[in-house]
């Protein structure tokens, strides 16, 4: 749902190799003041694919274009009708260890901040706090005439109402809350309006071919300019809006560490890549600091 990637990009030759090696990930930890971002990459343990990794769904899947949204009603039927059915999945997931790491290093003091590119609210779920979301939220939905949030569990209720029966089998459900249907599927899905003045609601997130506001971009800059250093987690870095902050600390001399098995378009600009699944990294960094996770139960030494 972001700005359109590159999708041309492709690991090359000079990029630094993966390693399994965490220590350089705990010293920084322990100093503090470290600001997390993270990708899809992080919410695939909680059942969410990712666009990029083994079985990511750019292969198969066309985001919908902010441009093809607000000019074509057969293109918001058609986005409705499969985000409506997306959700009863998406709504559903839960935070996995990943999350919860997260937010144990955040209740530790460890953490200066977290910027998430993901939209699906685990980060806040497992008790992260002051979250910045780069890409916005698919728990709202906001109306493009009168600026009017509106709860998606009610838009939700609001759609089954108007769509007694709506229940076909989606062949997958996308990154950004999407479920693959055909358009014999969404057949004539009913759209609602905003219930303030019925304009049209879009859900409350930055889509593909549409700028991140340049206020919460500034935001997450002052993060990294106070930050001692910066750690990806989960994200290829592959669009500009989580790679200039990578770039950014990088050019101001702040180490930045990433945790994601696949080469990624930031990898030049780290000390180093961690090549491990998301929640076993995290869970074996929490248990070498002592920090436990909810529940007070610390990840494996």
């Amino acid at each position: 749902m972001r700005m359109r990637p590159t999708l041309s990009w492709a690991p090359t030759g000079d990029l630094p190799p993966g390693t399994t090696d965490l220590s350089p990930v705990a010293d920084a930890l322990s100093t503090g003041r470290v600001v997390v971002l993270s990708g899809a990459g992080i919410s695939t343990e909680s059942g969410i694919p990712d666009y990029r990794g083994e079985g990511g769904s750019l292969s198969r899947h066309t985001p919908m274009t902010f441009q093809e949204f607000t000019a074509d009603a057969r293109a918001r039927r058609r986005y409705w009708a499969r985000s409506h059915l997306g959700w009863r999945t998406f709504g559903r997931a839960r935070p996995n260890d990943g999350h919860r790491a997260v937010a144990a290093f955040g209740r530790h003091g460890l953490l200066s901040g977290v910027i998430t590119q993901n939209v699906d609210g685990l980060h806040q779920a497992a008790g992260s706090t002051d979250v910045v979301e780069l890409h916005g939220s698919l728990d709202r939905a906001v109306c493009l005439s009168c600026g009017t949030f509106t709860p998606r569990r009610e838009l939700a209720r609001r759609l089954e109402e108007a769509n007694a029966g709506f229940g076909p089998v989606a062949a997958a459900i996308n990154p950004d809350g999407d479920a693959d249907l055909t358009d014999e599927q969404v057949g004539d899905f009913h759209v609602v309006p905003c219930g303030v003045c019925g304009g049209i609601l879009k859900p409350d997130v930055v889509f593909f071919g549409e700028t991140v506001p340049p206020q919460r971009v500034e935001h997450c800059r002052e993060l990294v300019r106070e930050a001692a250093s910066l750690l990806v987690l989960g994200s290829s870095l592959t669009v500009m809006s989580g790679l200039r902050f990578v770039r950014q600390a990088a050019q101001a001399g702040k180490p930045v560490f990433i945790v994601n098995r696949d080469p990624t378009r930031g990898d030049r600009h780290s000390v180093t890549r961690i090549a491990l699944p998301l929640g076993t990294a995290l869970t074996t960094l929490a248990g070498r600091l002592g920090v436990p996770l909810d529940g007070g139960t610390a990840g494996p030494a």
